[in-house]
């Protein structure tokens, strides 16, 4: 490749790439709580706070790829700070789980051409090196399978007692994906699956419950189940609509079960009838439903 062509290839992929990540980090700084008591204390992930690293080279992350690794920890609960592409995955007999999405990260160098070493040797002075950014998919160990056993790392259980058994039988019995982890409560409608933190970092763990049954009354509002539109913004009207439906369904599933949550329904679902009766919506959009 000429000097010309490797400028103006590198030139036109580094802008579009700084702007993802840069919208990237400011989507996540802009991300706001919904306006509830959020009844959990935060914590990082079920990782320990380390660098990042890969799992096979054992070399750290450095730069912009900490933040985007750490982020990506929190946001799906992984349990290790370790990472492979999918082709080391493979190298190691193991493989990447269907229907996983991984996480990009950039490797910034610069080289120097091979015509513009020749160059510098005619003219006598110092070649000039070329600036590259590369952009690499990565998967945390956690989302792969048959690693060797000192890659695994099994999270630890949920103490005995702080999910309610005939609870957990319901979660259970709806066949839905339940993540427990991380920092945050959510169902994913493209993914389905749900997630919430563990019960020991809720300030009153029964409260686990309420917040577990609301993610699982989104769910149901799936395409291949009741098939809600699940499409709107953060703090849409279609947003509001759909979170009292699911703090109602919490509601009515908790008293079922007989679970009486320290965080009242009702304070939750007045503050989103409030904002749908008013159009008190903002701009921002959330890819989950919270």
């Amino acid at each position: 490749m000429s000097r010309s062509a490797a400028r103006a290839r590198t030139g036109q992929d580094r802008p579009s790439l700084y702007q993802e990540i840069t919208d990237k980090i400011i989507a996540e700084l802009e991300a706001g709580r919904v306006p509830w008591v959020q009844p959990w204390g935060t914590v990082a992930a079920n990782a320990s706070l380390a660098m990042p690293k890969n799992a096979t080279t054992h070399r750290q992350y450095s730069g912009i790829n900490v933040l985007i690794l750490w982020g990506a920890v929190i946001e799906h609960g992984f349990s290790t700070q370790n990472w492979l592409t999918f082709r080391q995955a493979l190298s190691l007999g193991a493989n990447v789980r269907k229907g996983e999405h991984g996480t990009t990260v950039v490797y910034a160098d610069r080289f120097v051409p091979d015509e513009e070493r020749r160059r510098a040797d005619r003219d006598g002075d110092e070649p000039s090196a070329i600036p590259f950014l590369k952009r690499f998919t990565v998967f945390n160990t956690d989302q792969c399978e048959n690693l060797p056993p000192e890659l695994t790392t099994a999270p630890a259980p949920v103490p005995e007692g702080l999910i309610l058994p005939h609870a957990e039988a319901l979660i259970r019995a709806t066949g839905i994906e339940f993540r427990i982890g991380g920092e945050r409560a959510f169902y994913s409608p493209v993914h389905d699956f749900i997630q919430v933190p563990r019960p020991e970092v809720y300030f009153e763990p029964i409260n686990w419950h309420r917040t577990a049954l609301h993610e699982l009354a989104h769910a149901s509002g799936h395409t291949s189940r009741l098939n809600r539109d699940l499409s709107g913004s953060f703090a849409s009207k279609k947003y509001a609509y759909e979170e009292i439906v699911a703090e109602i369904t919490s509601a009515f599933m908790c008293a079922s079960l007989g679970i009486v949550p320290t965080v009242r329904h009702a304070d939750y679902i007045g503050s989103w009838l409030e904002k749908w009766r008013a159009g008190d919506f903002s701009s921002n959009h959330q890819d989950f439903i919270m």
